[in-house]
């Protein structure tokens, strides 16, 4: 009499290797993902896993989403890590993000025509991600505000769509103020954030 075969329950989630070498994803396919999937970005169709962040980084995300909802008016919503469609291969997870109200509750990826602002928070291993491949991606998808929040010390670089055009005929973010004290601005609407108020 023969053993049986010792079967082994399957592993956790990956990205089909064949699809990856293929960059073939979509936004779509994210859509479809198991529970159980690792949280992800969509890059010219290659699905990337994102790295977990750390205490520092997500108390800076939390304050800085809980100063945005105390203060930002009716017609907009913030929400953290939630998945945006830049384009049919391209999804991002901004750590914070301003959304037009009115977006149904049950979105787990928004439109990028949906985003006013997006807010990345940088860590030692996204720093070039971060500061050159997201917001050139998040201008080419029009969203109109991006925040670039440097740590040690916080420093908060606030940029908006400008008139500048790059190689493919893309608009540019062009900085609108930067500080380590307090950040002025009367877009997306008047703000006045002292960045102590953000400060773990």
């Amino acid at each position: 009499m023969s053993a049986e075969p010792i079967r082994t329950p399957p592993g956790p989630w990956c990205p089909d290797p064949m699809r990856q070498q293929r960059a073939d994803y979509t936004v779509e396919d994210l859509l479809d993902l198991p529970d159980d999937a690792p949280r992800v970005e969509l890059v010219d169709g290659v699905i990337q896993v994102t790295p977990s962040p750390t205490l520092g980084h997500q108390d800076i995300s939390f304050l800085v989403r809980r100063w945005l909802q105390a203060h930002a008016p009716s017609n907009l919503r913030v929400a953290q890590a939630v998945g945006v469609g830049l384009g049919f291969n391209t999804s991002r997870h901004p750590d914070v993000l301003l959304y037009r109200a009115g977006v149904p509750s049950d979105q787990s990826m928004l439109r990028s025509e949906d985003v006013v602002l997006a807010v990345e928070i940088v860590s030692p291993g996204t720093r070039r991600i971060d500061r050159f491949a997201k917001p050139g991606e998040y201008a080419a998808a029009g969203i109109p505000f991006y925040w670039r929040i440097e740590q040690d010390p916080l420093h908060v670089y606030a940029y908006r769509i400008g008139d500048r055009v790059g190689p493919g005929g893309e608009r540019q973010y062009e900085l609108a103020a930067d500080g380590a004290d307090v950040i002025e601005l009367t877009e997306p609407f008047e703000i006045k954030l002292p960045i102590n108020e953000i400060t773990p």
